[in-house]
């Protein structure tokens, strides 16, 4: 287990290093300057700009640049300045992410507890009535776009009916993120009762559930332990990347519930080109993704013994 670990580990450098640089140079090769914009439509000499661009590190190759850049976290754990307000980075992240993270946990939440026990009942149910019902029900939710899932959920539960705040208050509690982690989760939610469903119909017809049937376990005992543990390798293998994804993906739930987090702080450095803030989030987003996929890896010796780490 140790050696898979240093394996895993090691085998992270290189996609760590290969993301960051390709979100770099992919932000870095959209057209704008952001020197040039903190003086809007009235500009500025050449020379005050040339002159910015060095104090930021703008005219040096990109790459010399990238290195810059990375070098600063690892070694300092400096994400740099923004160009526009001068606010320390990690500043910026360390009051943006909290607020997505509790959405996100709150989604991820919300996935696993609706999403596994409908789909735990539809594969149960394979074929019946209950079953159909859901695989409707998950259809539909994946058929209607975030936004538009959004707009009706803020319309009729805001609006029409009153039950929530059509906007999240600068206090972000977790009453208020309730309805848009629903939105937010809804589709990952469909995936995992869809996914469930198909795993557990599936081993519900292996010759092992059958045995153990035939042994006279326990319907609780087959169905908790023997069928549960098979049929959720695939699911933990969604759950772990969905991990991240939630994070990434929150850019229209909280432009639509006005909520202060990640999504909203990469519209607006996209706007302002401001490209540190923007490869600082994604270079935050990418070690949470890394270290999901590592734990899911880890988890699958848990949830099937047959599986050995070499």
């Amino acid at each position: 287990m140790g050696r898979y670990v240093v394996r895993r580990l090691l085998q992270m450098i290189p996609v760590f290093f290969g993301t960051t640089l390709l979100i770099f140079m992919m932000v870095y090769s959209l057209p704008g300057d952001p020197v040039a914009g903190l003086f809007g439509d009235k500009g500025a000499d050449p020379a005050t700009l040339a002159a910015l661009r060095r104090e930021h590190g703008l005219d040096l190759p990109i790459l010399q640049q990238y290195w810059n850049y990375i070098s600063n976290i690892l070694f300092h754990f400096d994400f740099g300045q923004q160009i526009r307000s001068g606010r320390e980075i990690t500043d910026v992240l360390g009051s943006a992410f909290p607020v997505t993270l509790r959405l996100a946990l709150l989604a991820f939440a919300i996935e696993i507890v609706l999403g596994l026990s409908l789909g735990i009942v539809a594969g149960l149910k394979a074929g019946k009535l209950v079953d159909n019902l859901i695989l409707i029900l998950t259809l539909l939710i994946i058929s209607v776009p975030v936004f538009v899932l959004g707009f009706i959920v803020k319309t009729v539960f805001a609006f029409q009916l009153g039950w929530i705040a059509p906007n999240v208050s600068n206090a972000e509690t977790w009453a208020e993120l309730i309805a848009p982690a629903l939105v937010l989760g809804s589709l990952s939610l469909a995936y995992v009762a869809r996914l469930t469903r198909a795993s557990m119909a599936e081993n519900l017809r292996a010759d092992y559930v059958r045995t153990a049937v035939a042994k006279g376990l326990p319907k609780r005992r087959v169905i908790g332990v023997h069928l549960m543990r098979n049929s959720m390798i695939p699911v933990v293998t969604f759950l772990g990347t969905d991990i991240g994804a939630l994070m990434g993906g929150a850019v229209v739930t909280e432009g639509i519930f006005n909520v202060k987090g990640v999504g909203g702080l990469i519209y607006e450095s996209l706007l302002r080109r401001e490209g540190l803030t923007v490869v600082g989030v994604v270079t935050v987003l990418v070690v949470i993704y890394l270290a999901a996929s590592l734990l899911v890896d880890l988890l699958y010796a848990v949830l099937d013994p047959r599986i050995r780490y070499a």
